[in-house]
This record gives C-alpha cells, sequence and structure tokens, in this order.
C-alpha cells in the first residue's frame, strides 16, 4: 500500500496551514474539528478562518517566508503556487514535519483521506490521492450504514471495557462476547435510540453468557419503487434483518440490499388474489419475532397510507413483540415528482387529497360530491381497476369532463410510463395503452404541467 493509514492526535498541538482561500477554508475546517491550534499564514485569509483561529496573533498575513518548521505538529499547505507548494513540502521534510500540499500527493508525507466521523469512532477512506473523487463516492455508501448515533455506541463500549476485562480472563473469551454483543441487532438499536437501560440488559445478557435472541419486527417504507429513495434507517435495518416479508410492490433493487442469507418469503397481494391473508401475515410477524427472528416487513411506499401498517402493529402489541416503523416515500410523492407533476402548485392547486381507489364487488362507494375543488389535486391509489367508475362519478358529481388525469404506471422505476387524458378520454387512453400495476391516478389541473417539468426519462 502506498500509505499507511494512521491517526495523528493534534488537541491543543500547534498546526501551520499555509493559504486562506476557499481550499484552505476546508482544511481549516477539518483541522478545528481535530482541536489543532491552527497557525495561519496567508496574504489574505477568508472570515471563516478567523473564527476558527483561537488565538488572533497566529494569523499572520504575508506570503510564504522559507521560515523553520519543526515546531508545528503538522504543516498544510493549500495555496494555488506549485512552487511556493513544493518549497513547504521540502522545509517540512528537512525537519521532519509530517506535511500535506494538496492536491499533489507527490509532495506529501502524510494525506488528509475522505472521513465519516462519528466521534470517536472514526472512519477513513483514501485512494492514495489517485481519485479523491471516488473516495468520497464511497464515503456517503458508508455514511448510509453507520447513523450519527455510531459515536454513542463507541463511547458505550469504550465505558464497559473495564468490566469485561474484570469479567472475562481471556483474550479469547473477550473477543467473542464483544462479537456476540455487537450481533445483536436489538443491542445497536437500543443504544441508537438512547433507551440504555434496555442496552444494558441485553448486554449483561451476554456477559452472564445467558444469551440474547429477543425478536422484532421492522416495518419498512420501501418507497414507490427506485432503491435510490429507501431512507438510510430503511436500509439499515434491512440488512440486520434475519427475515424479509415483502409484496408485488418490492422491487428486486430493494430486496437485494437484504442480507444475503436472509430467508425472504412473498406476501403480495394482487387484485383479487391474495397470495397470504392479512390475518396471516399479522400471525407469521408475531411467530417469526417470537423464534427470536429479527423481521423486516417490506412495504411498498409508507406503510401508514394504505400499507395496514396500522393493523399490523395492532396484532404485535397484542402478541408483546417489540417493532419499529420506518416511514416511506409514499407513492404519491414518489409518482409525482418522477412524473414532472407537482401535487400543489400556487397556480393550479392549494391542497392534494389521497383517495383509496379499491373497489369491492365492482363497487366504489366515495363521498364523491367532496371531490369538486378544482383546486384540490385528487390522488387515488389502486385506482386502476376502478378507472371507468372514478372517472364516472367525478363527472356525475359536477367535475368538468377536460379535467386533466394521468395514470402514472410504474412510478420511479427503469419502466415507469405516464398516461395522460381528460376524464372524458382517459379510459380509453387506458384500453389503447393498456397499462399495469402498480399504477397511480393523479387529477387537477396540475397534470397539465406534465411536459413541461418532467425530468425523469425512464430506459
Amino acid at each position: 500500500m502506498d500509505y499507511l493509514p494512521v491517526g495523528l492526535k493534534l488537541s491543543n498541538q500547534p498546526v501551520l496551514l499555509v493559504g486562506g482561500g476557499i481550499v484552505a477554508t476546508r482544511k481549516a475546517r477539518l483541522l478545528a474539528r481535530a482541536g489543532a491550534d491552527l497557525h495561519v499564514l496567508a496574504p489574505q485569509v477568508s472570515d471563516e478562518i478567523r473564527g476558527l483561529v483561537l488565538d488572533p496573533d497566529h494569523i499572520q498575513l504575508s506570503p510564504w517566508d522559507d521560515r523553520p518548521l519543526g515546531e508545528y505538529a503538522a504543516v498544510v499547505a493549500a495555496t494555488p503556487d506549485q512552487e511556493v507548494n513544493a518549497a513547504i513540502s521540502r522545509g517540512a521534510k528537512a525537519s521532519m514535519t509530517p506535511v500535506n500540499v494538496v492536491d499533489d500527493p507527490s509532495l506529501c508525507t502524510f494525506i488528509i483521506p475522505a472521513i465519516i466521523d462519528r466521534n470517536p469512532l472514526i472512519i477513513s477512506v483514501s485512494s492514495s490521492g489517485c481519485s479523491p473523487v471516488l473516495a468520497r463516492r464511497i464515503r456517503s455508501d458508508i455514511e448510509t450504514r453507520y447513523p450519527e448515533g455510531y459515536g454513542e455506541l463507541a463511547r458505550y463500549l469504550g465505558s464497559r471495557r473495564d468490566e469485561v476485562s474484570a469479567s472475562l480472563g481471556s483474550e479469547n473469551e473477550r473477543r467473542y462476547f464483544w462479537e456476540t454483543l455487537l450481533g445483536e441487532s436489538e443491542f445497536i438499536n437500543h443504544v441508537l435510540h438512547s433507551n440504555i437501560a434496555a442496552a444494558n440488559d441485553v448486554f449483561q445478557a451476554c456477559l452472564s453468557g445467558d444469551g440474547y435472541s429477543r425478536g422484532a419486527v421492522y416495518l419498512i417504507g420501501a418507497g414507490p419503487g427506485d432503491p435510490e429513495l429507501m431512507t438510510f434507517k430503511a436500509l439499515r435495518l434491512l440488512q440486520q434483518a434475519d427475515v424479509v416479508l415483502y409484496d408485488r410492490l418490492i422491487g428486486d433493487g430493494i430486496l437485494e440490499m437484504a442480507r444475503r442469507d436472509a430467508d425472504k418469503i412473498y406476501v403480495g397481494k394482487e387484485r383479487s388474489q391474495h397470495s397470504m391473508p392479512q390475518s396471516e401475515i399479522n400471525e407469521n410477524l408475531a411467530a417469526l419475532a417470537k423464534s427470536g427472528k429479527r423481521v423486516a416487513r417490506l412495504k411498498g411506499g409508507d406503510p401508514f397510507i394504505f400499507g395496514r401498517g396500522g393493523e399490523e402493529i395492532e396484532g404485535l402489541l397484542a402478541a408483546g413483540i417489540d417493532f419499529e416503523v420506518v416511514p416511506g416515500v409514499t407513492a404519491a410523492s414518489g409518482a409525482a415528482c418522477y412524473a414532472g407533476i407537482p401535487l400543489t402548485h400556487r397556480d393550479h392547486a392549494q391542497s392534494v387529497r389521497f383517495i383509496t381507489g379499491h373497489t369491492k364487488n365492482h363497487r366504489l362507494d366515495l363521498p364523491w360530491n367532496q371531490f369538486l375543488n378544482e383546486h384540490e389535486t385528487l390522488v387515488f391509489y389502486m385506482g386502476l381497476a376502478g378507472l371507468g367508475i372514478i372517472a364516472k362519478e367525478l363527472v356525475s358529481a359536477g367535475r368538468d369532463p377536460n379535467t386533466p388525469i394521468a395514470i402514472v404506471e410504474k412510478a420511479t422505476r427503469g419502466d415507469q410510463r405516464v398516461i395522460a387524458g381528460t376524464l372524458s378520454t382517459i379510459v380509453k387512453r387506458a384500453e389503447e395503452d393498456s397499462p399495469a400495476a402498480p399504477t397511480l391516478l393523479i387529477i387537477g389541473s396540475v397534470v397539465t404541467l406534465h411536459s413541461s417539468l418532467r425530468w425523469f426519462e425512464p430506459a
């Protein structure tokens, strides 16, 4: 490897920063976070750098002056002059002082990697200066796995090390204990949510050798289809799950983010065909959790918007099962955004209404006379089967037959399609284009903005 990863302890140590512009300001922020006693040398410095330097006397407004560098714990050169940067590098190397020259690895004795700061947990990613942008991209991926609370987790573990050392004599025993404890996702979740009493219970159970296998259910909003619309928390809990229950609204890309060894159970519901009744889903969730499994219940969109999340929670509460609910991007928001149809717009609609379009016995009993406000957008979930009924009833109740309507098919996915028309023409358009579920209906004048505001072009 080109560089040995090490950590410089710079707290209260003098560090010289040469430069005062935009790049130097970024480095000053980082050095200040590390607690360095900043000394700055530059003809001009930014206001932010002035605020980061604790002692105003440590700012010298002058060009590089070939000064001795042995008194500094480290030197960072961030000037636009390559000759000056090279001179700083030579001076630092002559005095055996660590030196970093921004964007020139050949002049560095240390480099500053992309950093995930979960103090005291610090994760760094380096490309050895070859591609800082790639390192930052990888850093972003890692950040999705380890939220801010992992710093608190590291502090908790550090506070219990003496207790573990006193209880477990051998290094192998201690290592096995820590691996077992950190294998318990509920322990990690308790610490991340500051539920320290519960975390202590798991800690003591593992330390006493009793083991710990308390199951839990995670109701996860998986969004409307695009895997990148999953939240950080949704991804983290999905990757902790032993079992994943999913339905037809969950794309393959989302399932691929689950653990490879997790059991995956399809519980999808399709129009006029239920592969698993809701009552059986509720029973399975409770039974799996009682057996000590961590269960991810993936739901398209958001669990609490036509997702039956409330019903499933009632069953978990009755069974005494621990659970967590993770909100997701609801289908209305995702479909509208990717179709270029703002749900609200001050020139078109000042409110939006979400409505279930699910039919029963070919009927759709809704208060149609409440849907006549031309300045309100209507969004029908599960409305494809009842499209003809919806269009007919709205017109019968008093809506203009020329009211725009859009069918958004497979929203946010690579094969998304938008079929636009009016209440009087949309049924014929649907017969011609044959959209397939999942679909969403958007009704109102905002639909006319689709052609001018759309930005997402499906593959």
